[in-house]
C-alpha cells in the first residue's frame, strides 16, 4: 500500500539519522554490567558469612586462612558473574528477536525491520491490529481508526484522516486528525505515515512513560523455591546458633565456637536455588527460541512442560499458508487451476474471480484475499475485469452472526456503487435468499469441495447499483455468481508432531472457521481424531458445563470465530486442564491472554495478539510449538535434577560441619572446605544439569498434574537418601581413621577425600531416576567428564602439593585409608542404583 508519492528514505540515508538520534527506544533497564554483577554478589548472604569468617581468622592472626578465604571468594563471584552473564545475554538475544517489528519503505521496496531502527523521516505501513511504532502523520489511508487510551485513557478508537503537508502533531485525543502516536493500537483500516518523531522525542517519551513488559506473578515454581529457600535459611539459622552456643557451653573459645556456627550456616544456606531456577529458565527460554519459538515470559518454560491440551488454528499453523486458488465453480463450469497456470481463464469464470476480488481490499493481509488478487493478476491482467480506479467507499467485516465480508465501491464515474461479498457459502446464500430448492444443488457442490479439502467461499454480488452504501450488507439485493474452493496444504512435520503429542499425552484440538467437512478432511491428514466435529452454531447453544463435556469428546471446531476461542479456553480449564492456545488477530487477544500458554503468530501475528502471548512462532509453524513442549518438559526434569542435587549434597556438608559436636569429634570442615564444595555445586547445577539432554521418554509420559510440586515427598526422600548415603560413608572412613589411631589432619583429609568423591557420585547418580549410574555416562553432556575430571584433579592437587593441601588443614591419609576412603565415596552410587530398582 506504499504510495509512491511518499518514496521513504534510502538506507543510507536511515542510517545516518539513526547514528545522529538514536534508537526508537524509551529509556528501559540496562543490562547489569560486571560491576554490577559483582556488586550483587556482596550483598548475598553467602559473602556475609565469608567476611565474617575472615574475620575471625585475622582476630585468631591466620592471616593465611583470611587470604584463603579471600581467593575463594574471588573464585565463586566470578562463578556468579558468568552464570548471571549467561543469563543476562540468553534474555538480551530474546529481547532482540521479540522487539516490536515494522513494516518500512526502504530503497522504495517494502521491508520488515525492528522498530527500535525507525527514524524520522521513514515511511511505514500501519494496519488493524498493529501498535503504532513511532510518532507519525498519515499521508494515505482507509477507514484508520486507533485506540489511544494508553495516552488519553479514553478507551473509544478515533478517526484519522490523511494531511499530505501537516509537520508537526496535536495532542492525542480527537476524531479527524492525522497524528499516530507510538504505543496506540490500530483498530481498524490501513494507511501509509511518515514517522515525524521517535523514541524519547515521540509524545510517549516525552511525558515519561516506558513500555515495560508487567512483571508477572510469582508462579507456583518460583513460590516453591522461596519457600524451600526460606525453610533451609530458618534451619540452618537455628542449627547454626544453637552449635556456636553449644560449643561455648562446653568451654569451647567462643571465635572458634562462632566459626563452627558460621561453617554450618554456609553448608546449610542454598543460595545457588534461586540463581539456578533463573538461569535454568533464560536458557530454557533461548533453547525454545532455537526452535523458532520466542518466550515473552520467560516463566511460560515452567508451564509448557505441564500442557495438557493445544488448542490450533489451521491456516498457517498447521498448513502453510499458501492459499491458492485450486477450483472454481459457477452454475455453469467447474474449472480446477493449476497452481502456477499463466494461462487465460475461460469467460465463463471471469465474474466469479471479478466479483471475489472486489470483496477483498486492493492491498490485502489475509492469505486466502492475497489468492484471489494473485490469481486475478496472473490471468486477468489487461481485462475490463480489473478496476484499479474504483474507490473503495464502506467495509462490512466478518461476525458471529454474518460469516462473511462485503465491500462497496465507487465505480468510476458511475453514480452508484457495486457491492460484492463472500464468505462461508452458507452466510452468502442467506445473503442471495435463496431458496430450498435454489441452495439444494450449491450445497452438494459445497461439500463435494470440502471433502475434498478445499476451504470453499461462495461469492456474490449486487446485481444493481445502489446510490448510497447500505447500512447492513442484509440490505443488498445478492446475486450468487459461485463457488471458490482455496488449497492450503499441510505442513509435512505436522503429522509427526500431532503423533508426538498423542504420544505424550497432549490433546490437539483444532479450531477454524472452514466447512465442517473441509475440518474434518484437514484433520485427518493432520493424523488428530476427526470422527466428530463441534460447529460454532452448537457451541454458542451450548451452556458451559455442556460445552466442557463436549470438548472433552470431540478434537476438532468448525465454523468458529475468534470469540469462540475464550469459551473454549475457559471450558477446558474448567477439567482442570492445562491449555495452550494459538492465534494471530486483534480479537484472539483475550484468549491468548486467558490461556495457561498463549502462542501468537509471528510471521501473521499482529502485535495486540504478540503482546497479549506468552510465546511467539516465528514462523507459525505448529511443529515448533511440539518442539518447545519437548524443551520445556526437559527444562522441569533437568531443574527438578539440579534442586534435588543441591538438597543432597548440602545434607553432607551439614552433616559433617554439625556431626564433631555432637559426637565430640575436633572440627572436621572450616570455610574454606565448603567453599571448595561450592565450586563443586555451582557448576554442576547451572551448567552440567542445565546440558543435560532430554530423557528417551520424555514425550512418552502423560503431562504433569497441575497441582504437582517440583519437589514433593519423593524427591524429598531421594535426596534425603542420597545425602544421608554420603554422610554415612564420609562418617564411618572418619571413624575408621580414628580408630587406627591416625593424625587429626589425615583423617581430615580422609574424611574431605570421601565427601568430594561423594559428592561427585551423587551428580553421576542424580542425572537420573532410573536408569543406573553407568548408563548415563552414554548420555550425551560434554560438561561433565570436565566437571568430574577437574574436580578429580584439583582434589589430587590439594592432596599432593603441600602449600595447597596445608591451607584446607588436611594431612595425607595412608595409602589403605585414602583407598578406603575413595570406595567410600563411590559407594553411594551402588547403593543408590539398587534403590532406584
Amino acid at each position: 500500500m506504499a504510495s509512491p508519492r511518499w518514496p521513504g528514505l534510502t538506507s543510507a540515508e536511515a542510517a545516518r539519522r539513526l547514528a545522529t538520534d538514536g534508537p526508537n527506544a524509551l529509556p528501559t533497564s540496562e543490562r547489569r554490567t560486571a560491576l554490577r554483577l559483582a556488586l550483587d554478589v556482596v550483598r548475598e548472604p553467602m559473602f556475609v558469612l565469608l567476611l565474617a569468617a575472615g574475620g575471625l581468622y585475622v582476630a585468631f592472626g591466620d592471616v593465611q586462612e583470611a587470604l584463603t578465604l579471600l581467593g575463594f571468594v574471588v573464585i565463586v563471584m566470578a562463578i556468579t558473574i558468568v552464570q548471571e552473564g549467561r543469563t543476562e545475554r540468553a534474555l538480551d538475544a530474546l529481547r532482540d528477536l521479540s522487539s516490536p517489528r515494522a513494516q518500512v519503505l526502504r530503497d522504495g521496496a517494502v521491508i520488515t525491520l525492528a522498530a527500535r531502527d525507525l527514524v524520522a523521516g521513514d515511511v511505514i505501513r500501519v494496519a488493524e491490529g498493529d501498535r503504532v511504532p513511532a510518532d507519525a502523520a498519515l499521508r494515505e489511508g482507509t477507514a484508520l481508526a486507533v485506540d489511544e487510551s494508553l495516552l488519553t485513557g479514553e478507551s473509544v478508537p478515533v478517526a484519522k484522516l490523511p494531511d499530505v503537508a501537516v509537520a508537526a502533531l496535536v495532542a492525542p485525543g480527537g476524531d479527524g486528525t492525522p497524528a499516530l502516536f507510538a504505543g496506540t493500537v490500530v483498530v481498524a483500516g490501513r494507511g501509509v505515515a511518515e514517522v515525524l518523531a521517535t523514541g524519547p522525542r515521540s509524545q510517549l517519551g516525552r511525558i515519561g512513560a516506558a513500555l515495560r513488559e508487567v512483571a508477572a506473578r510469582r508462579t507456583p515454581l518460583q513460590t516453591e523455591i522461596a519457600t524451600l529457600v526460606r525453610w533451609f535459611a530458618i534451619g540452618g539459622g537455628a542449627l547454626s546458633i544453637a552449635l556456636a552456643v553449644i560449643r561455648m557451653a562446653l568451654g569451647t573459645d567462643w571465635r572458634e565456637a562462632l566459626l563452627s556456627g558460621i561453617t554450618l550456616a554456609m553448608a546449610l544456606l542454598p543460595e545457588e536455588l534461586p540463581v539456578v531456577m533463573t538461569v535454568f529458565l533464560a536458557l530454557g527460554a533461548w533453547r525454545i527460541a532455537r526452535h523458532g519459538v520466542l518466550t515473552r515470559r520467560v516463566t511460560a518454560v515452567e508451564t509448557l512442560g505441564g500442557a495438557d491440551v493445544l488448542c490450533t488454528d489451521k491456516t498457517g499453523t498447521l498448513t502453510q499458508n499458501r492459499m491458492t486458488i485450486a477450483r472454481l465453480v459457477t452454475a455453469d463450469a467447474d474449472l480446477a487451476i493449476a497452481p502456477t497456470a499463466d494461462d487465460a481463464l475461460p469467460e465463463a469464470v471471469h465474474a466469479l474471480v471479478e466479483a471475489g476480488v472486489l470483496a477483498c481490499p486492493r492491498d490485502p493481509f489475509d492469505p486466502m484475499e492475497t489468492a484471489f488478487w494473485t490469481l486475478a493478476r496472473r490471468t486477468l491482467a489487461g481485462t475490463e475485469h480489473l478496476h484499479p480506479d474504483w474507490q473503495p467507499v464502506r467495509e462490512y467485516p466478518l461476525s458471529p452472526e454474518l460469516l462473511a465480508v462485503t465491500r462497496a465501491w465507487q465505480a468510476g464515474d458511475a453514480p452508484g456503487l457495486i457491492v460484492a461479498t463472500k464468505g462461508a457459502p452458507e452466510a452468502v446464500f442467506e445473503l442471495c435468499h435463496l431458496d430450498e430448492a435454489t441452495a439444494a444443488p450449491w450445497r452438494a457442490r459445497v461439500a463435494a469441495l470440502a471433502s475434498a479439502g478445499l476451504r470453499v467461499l461462495a461469492v456474490a454480488r449486487s446485481p444493481e447499483l445502489p446510490a448510497t452504501s447500505p447500512a447492513a450488507a442484509h440490505d443488498v439485493a445478492f446475486t450468487l455468481i459461485g463457488l471458490v474452493g482455496l488449497a492450503d496444504p499441510l505442513r509435512p512435520a505436522v503429522p509427526a508432531a500431532v503423533a508426538q503429542c498423542r504420544a505424550a499425552g497432549i490433546r490437539v484440538v483444532m479450531i477454524t472457521g472452514d466447512h465442517p467437512d473441509t475440518a474434518r478432511a484437514i484433520a485427518r491428514g493432520a493424523g488428530i481424531d476427526a470422527a466428530d466435529v463441534v460447529t460454532g452454531a452448537e457451541l454458542e447453544a451450548l451452556d458451559d458445563d455442556a460445552l466442557a463435556t463436549r470438548l472433552g469428546q470431540v478434537a476438532v471446531v468448525a465454523r468458529a470465530v475468534p470469540a469462540h476461542k475464550l469459551r473454549i479456553i475457559r471450558a477446558l480449564q474448567a477439567r482442570g486442564l492445562v491449555v495452550g492456545m494459538t492465534g494471530d488477530g486483534v480479537n484472539d487477544a483475550p484468549a491468548l491472554r486467558a490461556a495457561d500458554i498463549g502462542v501468537a503468530m509471528g510471521a501473521r501475528g499482529t502485535d495486540v495478539a504478540r503482546e497479549a502471548a506468552a510465546l511467539v512462532l516465528v514462523d507459525d509453524d505448529f511443529a515448533a510449538i511440539v518442539a518447545a513442549v519437548r524443551t520445556g518438559r526437559r527444562v522441569y526434569d533437568n531443574l527438578r535434577a539440579a534442586i534435588g542435587y543441591i538438597v543432597a549434597v548440602h545434607l553432607p556438608i551439614a552433616g559433617l560441619a554439625l556431626a564433631p559436636a555432637l559426637i565430640g569429634w575436633p572440627p572436621l570442615l572450616g570455610p574454606a572446605h565448603v567453599l571448595f564444595l561450592e565450586l563443586i555445586i555451582d557448576p554442576a547445577c547451572s551448567i552440567v544439569f542445565e546440558a543435560e539432554p532430554e530423557d528417551a521418554r520424555v514425550m512418552a509420559r502423560p503431562p504433569r498434574s497441575r497441582a504437582a510440586r517440583l519437589f514433593d515427598a519423593r524427591a524429598v526422600a531421594w535426596s534425603v537418601a542420597q545425602g544421608l548415603t554420603v554422610l554415612i560413608a564420609a562418617l564411618a572412613v572418619i571413624a575408621w581413621g580414628r580408630h587406627a589411631g591416625l593424625a587429626a589432619d589425615q583423617v581430615r583429609g580422609a574424611g574431605f577425600t570421601a565427601l568430594v568423591l561423594g559428592n561427585l557420585a551423587t551428580l553421576l547418580a542424580s542425572r537420573s531416576t532410573r536408569a543406573p549410574w553407568w548408563r548415563t555416562l552414554g548420555r550425551r553432556n560434554p560438561t561433565v567428564p570436565w566437571l568430574l575430571g577437574g574436580a578429580t584433579a584439583v582434589l589430587a592437587m590439594i592432596l599432593a602439593v603441600p602449600a595447597v593441601r596445608g591451607l584446607f588443614a588436611l594431612g595425607v591419609p595412608d595409602g589403605g585409608l585414602l583407598t578406603v576412603a575413595a570406595l567410600a565415596g563411590l559407594a553411594p552410587v551402588l547403593a543408590l542404583d539398587l534403590a532406584k530398582r
